[in-house]
């Protein structure tokens, strides 16, 4: 007799403790030898999840079972939850092999096709269909476990490197230091309470070559995390964000102190914390979108050196306003030099460029004539769509219609049928949401639907919001035209969401406008800071 051996490892190693494949593969090659079966061939899927049908191998394994000469009559597995553990696709898929004489047998859960035997496997495959939707609860409670007990969760912070603890015959990690890392973490933390800033030290750990475990720049972010980090005191800490990066309450945060060996010493983590609360009482958590920023062209502005967006800065106490690179604010000059460039003529510029290169009579007359002409070919397309899902619907329909009058006639079971029918009755469901949506943009009506007369209007109205209007108001109506600005010596490239048409007549989606160190009439005036300068970020 010849056998398939189907054999499959989950991604979800953390909670379960299958078998690897090698092991798998042995096992089920020496129940087939003391069987006396002939092995066809061997099937297998790594890390894919039995909870759906579509796994390469499994899929080539059934369609070589449900052509008229099957090369095989068994396919042997580990356990049925190598098979399946969605109960419909393991109903779906037992009965179609059976009607062409093909069993599943697991070797470690041997049950005959007595009215007892197919009840125990319909009980078996329940039980790992409910362990499947279990898994992530079960996950998350040995994790949790696990760091109550000490262990650590994951990737080691930096400063530490992991060590290999026997716990009840199970490896499991502890912190250790890092001997080569451990150094950075000290003198980070005397550098702070050398009256040194966060950025100051991101640019000190620069400038000596030092990396962060990802091999990536030091950041502010980077450096406020490690000097607020308990770990680094012995303190091992799980569970403070939860699922969605949010901040848990104090109740679901498991806390083991005297952990491991610390780097820093109490005494000093707690100085830190109370210098860093002196010069950040308040600290404003909301969205940078949720603020009412001064600055008028945030979110816009890119550097052109790095492509990080440059972001509103002021020096002198607040006296003097710019945009910079993020990059260079928060990681130093030695991985961005760009300058920062004056918020004011940048944005009495850009305000310009609009006024003058998209509120014009002859630019508003090629929009109007632009936004005409992608109605029509949007009316168009959407009308090729409609007749063509028309088309396919009525196909799709009547190849189900001829489906059920093979079943009702008897020709053949609903187990056979059953996986096309399913993804015929998907592609309708598809199809007919395309066709519904298409059919109502046609119907409704045009919100462009305007003529240049009315457009002139309103645009008057626009120019009198760039002056007089909230920074809101302005702000939306600049993000309608303009789509990025990036500064980059010696120029600022405006990039436009719609075409615009240029000083000589061309139509393009760009434009430029100079920039100068010295500050000179017309021009962008930059400004390149001292190393030591105190910025204010907004």
């Amino acid at each position: 007799m010849k056998v398939a051996i189907y054999a499959r490892v989950s991604s979800e190693k953390q909670a379960e403790n299958d078998l690897s494949i090698p092991a798998q593969l042995k096992a089920l090659k020496e129940y087939a030898q003391n069987k006396g079966w002939t092995i066809y061939k061997e099937f297998i899927d790594e890390a894919e999840s039995a909870r759906t049908a579509n796994r390469p191998a499994f899929q080539e394994m059934i369609s070589l079972a449900r052509k008229k000469d099957s090369p095989f009559e068994i396919i042997l597995i580990w356990k049925f939850s190598r098979f399946a553990r969605n109960r419909e696709d393991a109903i779906i898929y037992k009965s179609l092999l059976r009607k062409h004489g093909v069993s599943v047998v697991s070797m470690n859960e041997p049950i005959d096709d007595s009215p007892a035997g197919i009840l125990l496997e319909g009980m078996i495959e329940v039980i790992d269909e409910f362990y499947s939707l279990n898994l992530s609860v079960d996950t998350t409670r040995g994790l949790r476990e696990n760091a109550s007990r000490g262990f650590q969760n994951g990737a080691p912070p930096f400063g530490y490197t992991l060590k290999n603890i026997i716990d009840k015959n199970t490896e499991r990690k502890k912190l250790d230091i890092n001997e080569s890392q451990a150094p950075v973490i000290r003198n980070i933390f005397e550098m702070y309470l050398e009256g040194k800033g966060i950025k100051e030290i991101a640019k000190s750990l620069n400038r000596s070559g030092h990396k962060t475990n990802k091999n990536k720049a030091w950041s502010n972010t980077s450096i406020g995390y490690i000097l607020k980090n308990e770990v680094y005191t012995g303190t091992l800490i799980y569970g403070k964000r939860n699922r969605n990066h949010r901040l848990n309450n104090g109740n679901n945060i498991i806390r083991v102190e005297n952990n491991h060996p610390a780097i820093i010493d109490n005494d000093i983590f707690s100085k830190v914390q109370t210098i860093m609360k002196k010069r950040c009482p308040e600290i404003d958590y909301s969205h940078p979108r949720e603020i009412n920023s001064i600055y008028l062209l945030s979110g816009l502005v890119y550097c052109g050196k790095c492509n990080h967006k440059m972001i509103g800065s002021s020096a002198k106490s607040g006296k003097n306003h710019y945009y910079a690179c993020n990059n260079y604010l928060k990681r130093g000059k030695q991985i961005c030099n760009a300058k920062m460039v004056n918020k004011e003529t940048l944005e009495k510029a850009v305000i310009g460029r609009i006024k003058t290169h998209i509120i014009t009579e002859k630019n508003l007359k090629e929009l109007l004539c632009i936004i005409n002409k992608e109605m029509i070919k949007d009316n168009k397309d959407l009308n090729n769509q409609i007749k063509s899902n028309e088309k396919n619907l009525a196909l799709l329909k009547g190849k189900r219609e001829k489906i059920f009058d093979i079943i009702e006639s008897g020709k053949i079971e609903m187990e056979d049928i059953s996986p096309r029918l399913r993804d015929i009755n998907k592609q309708i469901e598809i199809l007919e949401k395309n066709y519904n949506d298409a059919l109502d943009k046609i119907q409704s009506p045009s919100k462009l639907s305007v003529n240049f007369n009315q457009l002139k209007s309103y645009v008057n109205d626009l120019k009198k919001l760039l002056n007089q209007g909230t920074i809101i108001e302005q702000k939306s109506f600049i993000q309608s035209f303009v789509k990025r600005i990036i500064v980059n010596h010696p120029e600022v490239k405006i990039e436009y969401n719609l075409p615009i048409i240029s000083e000589i007549g061309r139509t393009s989606k760009t434009g430029v406008l100079p920039i100068e160190q010295t500050g000179s009439p017309g021009r962008i005036r930059t400004y390149n800071p001292p190393v030591n300068s105190r910025m204010l970020h907004r």
